[in-house]
């Protein structure tokens, strides 16, 4: 089934391929026009503002609270009858040290508040946590693509893996840009979307 798109495209490959360029764009801008200094940090509103900017431009469901349940593969994630109340409690989570952040953003994953754009949405929300509360943020080119899947899908039992994995990709470079730009490629090439890179859109 092919997510009802503002661009009226109805072949996947084609939605996905524009999904990539567009989002990337915005993700880009994001950083260089510093409206990622608007971000209300660690808060759901701040989410929603991120998963607006990189998604408007492509879906009417930009920013907004999904409605309908969705999983990936064999894992169902937070029933739409419970979704509210999951994200209010991941609201009034704390945020003071890494494994707290942690923690918040491996219940965010478990609500996956959108339709489409979660991960991606979810990494800058991550990063931006980590900056302003232990000066640091991930280096994504240290953490691989089958660990961080595997340890990502553990985290709803353990999050020992992912906070492991997380601790050693920890980098004080928070403001670059380049490393930015990187993780965003990272971030897209988790999705499984590889084909444009950021700094070059």
């Amino acid at each position: 089934m092919i997510l009802e798109n503002k661009l009226g495209i109805t072949d996947q490959i084609a939605l996905s391929k524009a999904e990539e360029k567009i989002s990337k764009q915005k993700a880009k801008q994001l950083f260089d026009s510093k409206d990622i200094a608007k971000v209300e940090i660690g808060t759901f509103k701040g989410l929603c503002f991120i998963h607006s900017y990189l998604f408007e431009d492509i879906y009417p469901f930009a920013g907004k609270v999904r409605d309908v349940n969705i999983s990936k593969e064999d894992f169902r994630f937070a029933p739409l009858m419970y979704l509210e109340a999951s994200i209010k409690h991941i609201d009034a989570m704390p945020q003071s040290n890494f494994d707290e952040i942690i923690e918040k953003y491996v219940e965010m994953n478990i609500a996956h508040p959108f339709r489409e754009g979660n991960g991606r949405s979810m990494r800058i929300w991550l990063d931006l946590i980590l900056k302003k509360e232990i000066k640091q943020v991930i280096d994504w080119n240290k953490v691989q693509k089958d660990e961080y899947l595997s340890a990502m899908k553990r985290s709803v039992v353990k999050d020992i893996e992912i906070k492991h994995l997380f601790k050693h990709s920890l980098t004080d470079q928070i403001d670059d840009r380049a490393l930015f730009m990187k993780g965003i490629d990272v971030s897209y090439y988790y999705e499984g979307y590889s084909l444009f890179k950021t700094d070059e859109l």
